[in-house]
């Protein structure tokens, strides 16, 4: 079998970086999300229950479809959304919200209207956002240094070393050095780790005006304009050229059936999604989605478990999570820059595109991402539309 083949331990590895990063970086802001519409800890692990089988299965099925590495995510905004907008909303009708959510995310999806508007956004402006998104990840490295200077300093040491003789391995030896220095030094703290399986706790929805216009509509703008864009842009930056409407429609219909049980957004991933994009998950980019695919695996593994996993991750020392991360993005931000800055007539716009997604910034409820490109489409036009005239 052709998958046989492909396996490698460096995707796999990829793959247990790209779920730790975005289990330990966002499972806290689901679990107030949750907690703001009065779920109890049962259905706190069906959340994580649906959401982990959600994404698993859709991160799996669309990498063997389509031979890429896909990789899915839950709306990180729209759950620091709903933390903020819920508040008063019963389950019941915050269910019926992510329905109407879904249909909607569903419907731009299959009908291509989505893909056409993203098509229009030039590969310069797109590394520009990629590398924005991307940078505080790769100087989060030696931030880690300030209160963790062995571990921090010692991975990076070990991953430089690694890259010069075995390339394909530097993040795994990095890795493997962090746990075993944090062993070491006391730092895990594993004796917190309790498993328990997760049990799926079904609300039927009731829909209501309030929930349409307070959620429903936020979580659909939200999830598209802050996960989806930025999710494509990467995927093509990368030089994955995967058929956009499909991919977005199944995150709808996932959602459709998940919903009920606490699935409340899917979308494409972006941050995740690149270090299974990378050259530390494989030189072979035709060989990655090996590890979109053991990424699907172990947020199954996350979903079975529901909230218990959160404790397992927590145990890493939070210096760990942040150097691997980084250490796992170095080339992805590097690629994005140099992409981003070779056509000289694009090159201001990407920077401002580069800037604006890095400083952050987020307005109206949308995060940095969509301003970027925004910023940079700005800037790209103003400046073509003077070149035309002189």
């Amino acid at each position: 079998m052709t998958i046989l083949k492909d396996f490698s331990t460096s995707a796999i590895i990829a793959g247990f970086v790209t779920v730790l990063v975005g289990f330990t970086s966002s499972a806290i802001i689901v679990f107030q999300a949750a907690q703001t519409l009065g779920a109890s800890s049962a259905e706190i692990g069906s959340w994580m229950l649906a959401l982990g089988l959600g994404m698993g299965l859709t991160s799996i099925l669309l990498s063997l479809r389509y031979r890429m590495p896909i990789v899915t995510a839950w709306s990180t905004p729209g759950a620091a959304m709903l933390i903020t907008t819920a508040a008063g909303i019963p389950m019941t009708e915050a269910i019926g919200a992510f329905l109407i959510t879904a249909l909607l995310i569903t419907l731009c999806g299959f009908s291509g209207w989505f893909e056409r508007i993203i098509n229009r956004i030039p590969m310069s402006i797109a590394s520009g956002m990629l590398a924005g998104v991307l940078l505080r990840f790769g100087l989060d490295v030696f931030v880690a240094m300030q209160t963790q200077f062995v571990l921090a300093f010692a991975m990076f040491c070990i991953y430089l070393v690694t890259r010069r003789l075995q390339p394909r391995y530097a993040v795994v030896a990095a890795l493997l050095l962090g746990l075993g220095i944090s062993g070491v030094q006391g730092l895990l703290h594993l004796d917190t780790v309790h498993w328990q399986l997760a049990q799926p706790v079904l609300t039927l929805p009731q829909f209501s005006l309030a929930s349409l216009i307070g959620v429903a509509l936020p979580l659909f703008v939200v999830t598209m304009a802050s996960q989806n864009v930025p999710g494509v842009a990467v995927m093509r930056a990368s030089g994955y050229a995967a058929p956009i409407s499909p991919l977005i429609g199944w995150t709808g219909v996932t959602t459709l059936l998940l919903a009920p049980f606490g699935g409340f957004t899917f979308n494409l991933a972006a941050i995740t999604a690149a270090i299974c994009m990378g050259r530390e998950a494989h030189e072979d980019p035709n060989k990655r989605y090996i590890a979109a695919i053991a990424a699907g695996g172990f947020y199954i593994l996350v979903g079975l478990f529901g909230g218990t996993v959160g404790a397992l991750f927590a145990a890493f020392p939070k210096e760990l999570v942040l150097t691997i991360a980084g250490l796992a993005l170095f080339g992805t931000i590097g690629n994005g820059l140099a992409t981003a800055l070779t056509q000289e007539k694009e090159r201001e716009p990407a920077l401002i595109t580069f800037l604006v997604t890095a400083s952050g910034v987020t307005l109206f409820g949308v995060g940095s991402a969509f301003w970027g490109l925004v910023a940079g489409a700005l800037a790209i036009g103003i400046l073509q539309i003077g070149r035309g005239k002189g």
